[in-house]
Parts: C-alpha cells; structure tokens; sequence
C-alpha cells in the first residue's frame, strides 16, 4: 500500500458536476481490493445518487405541528422492530414497545405465534402493562382494573358480572391486534392493519444480510439513553462520519472518515462504510505501515515484513475474538472484522454488520424535543449454539455518561458515544436560536440525511 498522504484542505475540482467530487485517497472499494481476502458481494455494491443541495428548514425539528404530522402520517404507516425474538422465546413471554402515543404487547401464544395487540383494554382503555415493560409465562391477559381477561391469541376470555354485558358479542369484544412479523432475530410491527408485507418493505436489507444472519447473535447489552433534541437531530448524528474530524479527533490517525462511502439502496435502505484501519489519507506527514500498527496499540516493530497494517491487525483480532466469544471468526473478511459498516432501516433503525462493532440503534421521540436512544451489542452466538439469556436494558437519563456503566465500558465504545451525545445539548439550543432557520448539508457526506427527508415526505403525502 502507498504512505501517500493528502492534505485535509485539498481544494475539489470546481469542474465537477454537484455530487460528483471525492475526498483525495483510497475509498472503500479500493482497501477491498487490496486486502487478501474475500469479502460479501454486498460490500462491493456502490450505489449513491445526487439529491440536491437545498437547505432543509430547522423547522421540520422544532416545530410541534410538524410532529404531530409525523406521529399521524408516518409513525402510524412504518415497520419498527419492537423486541428480539429471546425476549418472547417461551409460550406467556412479553415485551412491551412504546412509540409517540401508542404502546403494542408483543406476545407468544400457545400456538407458538408471536402477536402484537394494541396496550389498551377494550372495556375502559387501561392499559395491561407499564411501558417497555416485559415479563414471562402468562396464561392470559388480565385488565388490572375491572379483571376482564383475554387469551393469548387476543380472543375474549372472561367478563366479570357478564350479567350485565348482555350488549357485548364475544367475538367483536377481542385485543387490537395489529401486523407482526419477523426479520433476523428482530420483532418488527406496524400500527397500520393494512401494512404492506415486511419483507416488502424490507427490500434489499435481507440479499445483503444474508451473509450476516442476526437470528445468529444474542444481546450482550442492552442500554436506553434520554437524549436532549428531536429525534430526526439526534439519529442524523449517525448517519455521516464527516463529525469525526471534530467530534472524535483521537481517530483521525487511523479512521479514513473523509472517504467514507454513502449508498442509497433503495427508500427504506441506506448505508455508509467507513474503513478504521487504514490509515487518515490527509496528513501531511507520510506515516509507515509499521507506525500505523502501533496506531493500533501493537508494537510496530512485530508487524511481518511485506503485510500491512491491516491485515495484520485483523489478523490478530480474528485470534483473539474467536478465543473470547467461543466462535469461529475465521471466515470473516478483514472489512468484516474492522470496518465501521452500518445500515439505515426507515425511519429509526440502524442495523451493523460487523465484528468489532457489532450494535444496533433505535431512536424514538419523547416529544419533538427529546428522545430515546436504544443500542443493543449483538455478538455472535457461542459454536456450542447455547444462546445466553438477553441482557437486561441499562437506563440512562440526560446527564448520564455511558462511561457511567461498567458493562459499556468494557466495550471500549461508550467514550465515543459520549462524544457523540454531548453535541446534542447545544445542536438543539443552536438550532431554535438559528436565524437563519435552514442546515446547509454536504451534497455526497450528508446525503443519508437528505434522503430520509425526501422519504419521510412521501409518508407526509400519504405515500407508501
């Protein structure tokens, strides 16, 4: 590989049609092509388009008629994945999930099926359980108020005083219940009862997980932090690493951020890859293979002579992660194993594929001005197939640091998620103070997020 290294401030070509221009140095496709190995078809799949280079009004942040619009067009129109499948792995077993003003009972029932009913008992609207509550080994559904009960498959079970019920027909007196359906481990639903098919919606996720079965991994941790900001401003923060520069500088010697590739596969899908092992292509300095695997917290005189740095580190965490999650890691390419590689499921989640970074991401509005943060570690599941009980969910309110939590910080992940949340504060405070009232994005880093904006006005409109 060459030490060739470009400067930061290298001026673009002004020759190039919008959309067009790079950042100097080797893009992803060109670190797969020189690794020794051989990575998913879906990896070497390019696919970006110009949107445009329109400002997006702070509006469609702030605005709580803009919200609304959301929780009434879009939120009520969209699959979600609400639980994993280990949390509702035994007949009775429960999970609550909770969106804007809705709460749905994810549910297996006797029948091994597993259903989602509307939180709310049809007699007075009660709800059965608390939200994001969860629990194991019902045998029905009882109302806490009045005792009326349900069966598992949501038909009507028991009225109390049914003397005085004679206007209730037992067959219309059943749980709402509302499309469920599964992907890769993952409990997905939709509050419209005319909800295009999941795999449908889905479209392109499940060819290229395919090679990256999530039914095959467990969660290892499980945390939910308060995020101050609208939802869309706080998710937007993950979807570009343009914000590594500034926002985790400790990086920079190894992160080729810059030149990370954007892909919009289809509505619902997009993706960006970033490579963090080899090598910031804009320092001036030229830095030797051997430098950039002390980079990586070996000792460069070790690195074999002809291999980089790369792939030697790779290498070593192929050994060393196989040893510590009791699984076979050998079959995954170097991009696999290193690179920061992460898909967007419209409208909240965030699904990666990788080894070393291997989470997941939801965000759901508390409002138009704050928000929830799941992330779940999904690791591999043991060779020895026995699938650990899921970990416990981990709350953590505004001011709480993930480095707060032991179990995150054995990650080595939860001081770059507090790089990243700590911008939310002032973003919001700076975006309702804005006089100018628009973000001006760049037209090939930032494109996931003008992306999303031009789908969620499909939903708006009354697409989809």
């Amino acid at each position: 590989m060459s030490n060739e290294r470009f400067d930061i401030y290298a001026t673009s070509d002004q020759s190039l049609a919008p959309g067009d221009a790079r950042c100097p140095g080797p893009s992803p496709q060109d670190m797969l092509n020189r690794d020794m190995d051989t990575p998913p078809d879906a990896l070497k799949q390019v696919k970006y388009e110009y949107l445009g280079s329109d400002d997006i009004p702070l509006s469609r942040y702030t605005d709580e008629a803009f919200y609304r619009s959301e929780v009434e067009h879009m939120w009520q129109k969209t699959w979600q994945w609400a639980c994993r499948e280990e949390h509702v792995t035994d007949v009775g077993d429960y999970y609550v999930y909770d969106i804007c003003d809705d709460s749905v009972i994810i549910i297996r029932g006797e029948d091994n099926q597993i259903r989602a009913f509307i939180n709310s008992c049809p007699h007075r609207g009660m709800q059965f359980f608390g939200a994001g509550e969860q629990g194991q080994g019902k045998q029905f559904l009882r109302c806490p108020f009045h005792g009326m009960s349900w069966h598992l498959d949501g038909s009507l079970r028991d009225i109390p005083c049914r003397w005085d019920f004679p206007h209730i027909e037992d067959e219309k007196f059943g749980l709402t219940e509302i499309p469920c359906d599964s992907w890769g481990g993952f409990v997905f639903i939709n509050l419209d009862p005319d909800a295009t098919p999941l795999g449908d919606y889905l479209q392109v996720l499940p060819e290229h997980f395919a090679e990256w079965p999530l039914e095959n991994r467990f969660i290892s941790l499980h945390t939910q932090k308060i995020l101050p900001g609208n939802w869309k401003m706080c998710m937007e923060g993950f979807l570009e690493a343009f914000h590594v520069l500034a926002t985790h500088p400790e990086a920079l010697r190894t992160s080729s951020w810059a030149n990370t590739q954007y892909d919009i596969f289809s509505p619902h899908v997009t993706r960006f890859f970033q490579n963090l092992s080899s090598g910031n292509p804009h320092f001036e300095k030229r830095y030797s293979e051997a430098e950039l695997f002390s980079f990586f917290g070996h000792d460069g005189k070790t690195l074999p002579e002809g291999m980089t740095a790369r792939q030697a580190h790779a290498d070593i965490l192929r050994e060393n992660m196989s040893k510590e999650l009791a699984v076979d890691l050998s079959g995954h390419s170097n991009s696999e194993m290193l690179d920061s590689i992460e898909y967007h499921l419209f409208p909240n989640a965030c699904f990666f594929p990788g080894v070393v970074i291997p989470l997941i991401y939801r965000f759901r509005p508390l409002g138009v001005d704050r928000c929830v943060h799941d992330i779940m570690l999904l690791q591999p599941l043991p060779d020895s197939g026995i699938r650990p009980k899921p970990a416990p969910v981990e709350k953590l309110e505004i001011d709480e640091p993930y480095t707060s939590l032991a179990s995150f910080n054995q990650t080595g992940l939860s001081h770059v998620l507090d790089q990243d949340t700590e911008n939310f504060t002032r973003q919001w405070a700076g975006m309702k103070a804005s006089k100018k009232g628009h973000q001006t994005l760049g037209n090939y880093q930032e494109v996931r997020i003008r992306h999303f904006h031009d789908v969620l006005d499909t939903f708006l409109r009354g697409g989809e």
